[in-house]
């Protein structure tokens, strides 16, 4: 049957198709929708999913569900393979029992990534195969067909979404029916198991077969295929790019060879040479990185056929950034020597309107950030922050994240200042998630080896940029079973931190005293700034207005704070309906003007 679903879902219906029996990952735009689908099935369809703390926990309990015959599924976006690295490059190595399917999602662009590193890079690296689709309807084939093809191998095996598959929807046939996967035949103790030197010199010969094992596989796979096409310039084409290339075709009216690749590691030699012959020159269009060029350059030499390949090499196509039909168009026309139509602009049409990112009106973050750069006033301090909604602490008025570089490293980047400019004040802002995350590692880190900083946990009681997932935090898993949650201050003060500290930041006079000892603490100090997200918050609170009789129009609530339910109006401060009453315009006004609505009469 047809079912209209985003590209993240489908893979997770492909998941279940497949038979996935354990899901773990964690959340990470653009992937974050694959495991919160499966989530929502995991009762039904009798799926264990869980949240992991982090991707290299995620990898490792997935891996292990694997070694017992399980089919398991881990989630996660590019950057969080770096965190989940360190297992991956030897369990290729070890290999696994049950299918294993690592669902990467790489961001070009980047749209919410902090760069653009290309999964099918990592892949090889690591050296395991990997797939590449192209819209949601191959997303769910590859999904499903890719825990077969990990059992045959005996490795790991990706599927590498980017943003526009993950998040595109499609008319996408399902299965009606499901086949209930059989028990997992469990673990089977043995040597190769445990990987001393030794076996790690014999697994890497093994490993280095299944390349070529691999390729045979995808030699006859369907997600390869040719589209006919007359004249003897071709085109080489992977994942999304594939329907950029046909649309221009079709646009330009151009009838030319096309071959989709779906397997951009490894690459099918017998196919691609096939595919070849009777070409003079081959255009190879994939977005991010140039694998599937490299992989072709290398054969043309090895084969020794002469033919023109132009590609990233060339600067034909770019090698950052997402691609589209408008781009390609302009790349067609370069590499086939051909006038292309600009496309028009309707010069009636308005430009649209600069939104730079800002924190949500009534964001706790928002309080948290003026609280301590009011405590930290007088005196040269340097804020470090961390991944998530609280980047945007680095936006004018605020200017409260002076560095950002990846999760957890707001603490340990700090500890490193500190040792550089030991009279400076470091105060590391991270979020509660990301304290589960990598946090406790570099706070343990700063206690052992005597650091001077204050810690700043923004415990929002989410996991809020990718879409409030659970953490260890909350008192309930991924599938909504209640737990005991994970307090942060207790666990703070069991790595040792002297000072610990929990305060609500819309109470900004207790924040503000709680944030001048942390401040002057003289050791790692830790306050957790807890307030539910506001997005979370069903109701609110009553709204404020400005009284104008009392404002100086001093302009303070305004300049400080930075709320986008506050705005400059021709009598003085305006005060917008998304106003959710947090109350810090009204702390922090010297006046009193600004109070609850409905109690003040005002213009």
């Amino acid at each position: 049957m047809k079912k209209l679903l985003m590209g993240n879902e489908a893979i997770a219906y492909g998941a279940i198709e497949g038979g996935v029996q354990v899901v773990t990952g964690y959340p990470g735009t653009p992937s974050s929708e694959i495991f919160t689908t499966l989530a929502a099935m995991a009762k039904e369809k009798n799926i264990a999913a869980q949240w992991s703390v982090n991707e290299k926990v995620a990898l490792e309990v997935a891996a292990g569900a694997a070694y017992a015959g399980a089919r398991a599924m881990v989630t996660m976006k590019q950057v969080g393979l770096n965190v989940a690295a360190d297992p991956l490059m030897t369990l290729a190595y070890i290999g696994i029992k049950g299918g294993l399917v690592l669902a990467v999602a790489d961001d070009p662009g980047p749209h919410s990534s902090q760069n653009e590193q290309d999964t099918r890079r990592f892949a090889s690296f690591a050296k395991l195969p990997v797939l590449d689709p192209a819209d949601p309807q191959e997303a769910l084939v590859m999904a499903r067909e890719a825990f077969a093809i990990s059992e045959q191998l005996g490795l790991p095996v990706f599927l590498r979404p980017t943003t526009r598959t993950c998040h595109v929807c499609q008319d996408v046939e399902v299965a009606e029916t499901v086949i209930t996967p059989p028990k997992p035949a469990g673990f089977v103790k043995g040597p190769n198991w445990v990987i001393f030197p030794s076996l790690a010199a014999k697994r890497h010969i093994w490993l280095n077969e299944q390349q070529e094992a691999a390729r045979e596989i995808f030699e006859n796979s369907s997600f390869n295929r040719v589209d006919p096409g007359v004249g003897r310039q071709g085109i080489v084409v992977g994942g999304v790019a594939y329907h950029y290339v046909k649309e221009a075709l079709a646009i330009l009216g151009l009838n030319i060879p096309v071959l989709k690749i779906g397997t951009p590691y490894p690459l099918p030699i017998n196919l691609v040479m096939k595919f070849l012959d009777g070409l003079d020159r081959v255009l190879v269009v994939e977005e991010q990185e140039p694998v599937i060029e490299d992989q072709l350059i290398k054969m043309i030499y090895q084969h020794r056929r002469p033919l023109v390949l132009r590609g990233k090499y060339n600067r034909y196509v770019p090698r950052e950034g997402e691609l589209n039909t408008d781009k390609v168009k302009e790349i067609l026309g370069a590499f086939l020597k051909i006038e292309v139509p600009k496309v028009k602009q309707d010069s009636n049409q308005p430009a649209l309107p600069i939104r730079p990112p800002v924190l949500c009106a009534g964001c706790p973050h928002r309080a948290s950030f003026y609280v301590f750069k009011q405590a930290a006033q007088g005196q040269e301090a340097i804020f470090t922050g961390d991944i998530g909604c609280y980047t945007l602490g680095n936006m004018a008025p605020l200017d409260a994240v002076d560095t950002c570089l990846c999760m957890g490293a707001s603490i340990t980047l700090g500890s490193g200042l500190q040792l550089a400019e030991p009279d400076k004040k470091v105060v590391a802002f991270l979020g509660d998630s990301t304290f589960f995350h990598t946090g406790i590692p570099g706070l343990i880190n700063a206690v052992h080896n005597q650091a001077k900083q204050t810690v700043v946990v923004l415990d929002n009681r989410t996991t809020a940029m990718t879409g409030h997932q659970s953490h260890p935090g909350l008192p309930r898993t991924a599938t909504g079973t209640p737990v005991e949650p994970l307090d942060i201050a207790r666990l703070a003060e069991a790595c040792g931190v002297g000072f610990v500290r929990v305060v609500d930041p819309y109470d900004y006079a207790a924040a503000l005293e709680v944030a001048r000892q942390a401040l002057a603490y003289d050791g790692v100090s830790l306050v957790v700034m807890r307030r539910e997200c506001v997005a979370l918050v069903k109701g609110g609170q009553q709204a404020r207005v400005v009284e104008r009789e009392k404002c100086l129009d001093c302009g303070l609530c305004i300049e400080e704070l930075g709320c986008p339910a506050m705005a400059k109006g021709e009598a003085g401060p305006v005060i917008g309906a998304n106003c959710t009453g947090c109350d810090l315009c009204s702390q922090i006004c010297p006046t009193g003007a600004i109070t609850k609505r409905g109690e003040a009469k005002c213009d």
